[in-house]
């Protein structure tokens, strides 16, 4: 009797609520909804502008250069699902890149032993920033600001500053930046590699025990720990984890640049946060879906190759970066003060 009661005082709630209120409510509980309007949307405005938008070479390179920034964002929005932010994500991935490609060239080494020891690396990066977070009880955003130019000057300072590029280095590190076709669509394995990285860290967050624990910890880590979680452990372990995505990312960077450089993606950090931010993950932590940080991958890079085939100024698009993250930030404030 008291569960016909509960379910008739939803329902009657429900039917009081305004249409703004209703659409409040489903991106509360589904918060990949808006960007994926917003993605098609910005597909539309783009195909009217230029006509050559929608073809099959520009969606290929569309995928391609999404590739990079949609692997960074899948660490990163491990890192804010806990409430926190790293700002070191491209300095880790130019360090693994960097130390895999000059030790495959000047090293002589293997280039799968290279390739391991550079994704190791990052993958210690992202340890390191951990313990900092959660034995010293440092901020996370001061902590990955002071890694961010540590790693940045230990990779200029082990290559020299110099660039490595493709044909002095093995076919492996070279790998994922070669294509196959599928119809019209040239793809490259760099994407395949994030597919499978969304695949099996999206399982990993909905279906397991582990997954459950990195929500609860974003959502209220005190409360989480006195329920029983190892919040710090589960930190720690998230950290690590999106360091060795950062490592991969390196790889795929390797690929898509047909170089090693130590100056690649200055803009990966702020790329990175806007996807995750853009793709409905609250900046507060709890809330959010790899599905949602996809969608906004795909939109910052959207927004920069439309831009560019409108020849639109390259401060202009920084600018609508800019303004992308204002929009969506304060949508995710709009939604976090939905009604129960």
């Amino acid at each position: 009797m008291s569960t016909q009661v509960t379910s008739a005082a939803a329902e009657f709630a429900r039917r009081q609520q305004s249409p703004l209120q209703r659409v409040q409510h489903q991106l509360h509980g589904k918060p990949w909804l808006s960007p994926l309007f917003l993605l098609l949307v910005t597909f539309l405005v783009f195909y009217i502008a230029t006509p050559t938008f929608l073809t099959a070479n520009s969606m290929g390179i569309l995928l391609q250069q999404t590739a990079v920034v949609a692997a960074l964002a899948v660490g990163q929005t491990l890192v804010i699902l806990t409430a926190g932010i790293d700002l070191s994500v491209g300095a880790i991935m130019v360090l693994s890149m960097m130390v895999t490609a000059t030790l495959a060239k000047d090293g002589g080494m293997p280039a799968v032993l290279a390739l391991a020891i550079g994704v190791v690396l990052a993958t210690g990066a992202g340890f390191l920033n951990g313990l900092l977070v959660t034995r010293i009880n440092l901020p996370p955003f001061i902590v990955t600001l002071g890694t961010l130019s540590i790693f940045t000057a230990v990779a200029l300072l082990y290559s020299g500053g110099e660039s490595i590029q493709a044909d002095h280095l093995p076919r492996l590190l070279n790998f994922l930046g070669e294509g196959f076709a599928i119809g019209q669509f040239r793809l490259t394995w760099g994407i395949v590699v994030v597919i499978l990285i969304y695949a099996v860290m999206g399982f990993v967050l909905s279906q397991t025990a582990w997954g459950r624990y990195v929500y609860a910890v974003g959502d209220d880590a005190e409360s989480a720990r006195l329920s029983g979680v190892p919040s710090k452990r589960i930190l720690l372990a998230v950290y690590t984890v999106a360091g060795l995505i950062y490592g991969i990312a390196g790889w795929i960077l390797i690929g898509r640049a047909g170089a090693a450089t130590p100056n690649a993606a200055p803009d990966a950090n702020l790329a990175s946060i806007t996807a995750v931010v853009i793709g409905g993950t609250s900046l507060f932590g709890g809330r959010g879906r790899l599905i949602g940080t996809l969608i906004g991958a795909l939109i910052v890079q959207t927004f920069a190759f439309g831009l560019s085939q409108m020849g639109v100024n390259q401060q202009w698009r920084v600018m609508a970066t800019g303004v992308l993250v204002i929009v969506a930030v304060g949508i995710d404030q709009w939604i976090r003060k939905v009604k129960a």
